[in-house]
């Protein structure tokens, strides 16, 4: 489990270090400047991995209380 919870500083690193290499207004993706494209599919991800860790966490897999 602890391998999986690096992936949630994917996102952050790619927040940080794509503007630097992606700061320019073409190609259109979608309709949005590159930078803006990569920004949302960044926050798009981290819901995708948020999601994942989740899933993958074996805490969240206890037993239910059945009353």
């Amino acid at each position: 489990m602890r391998n999986l919870r690096w992936l949630a500083a994917l996102p952050f690193i790619g927040v940080l270090v794509g503007p630097f290499f992606l700061n320019r207004v073409e190609p259109f993706v979608l309709g949005l400047p590159l930078l803006l494209a990569w920004l949302v599919f960044c926050v798009l991800g981290t819901s995708a991995i948020m999601a994942l860790i989740y899933f993958t966490d074996p805490e969240n897999r206890a037993p239910e209380d059945r009353r």
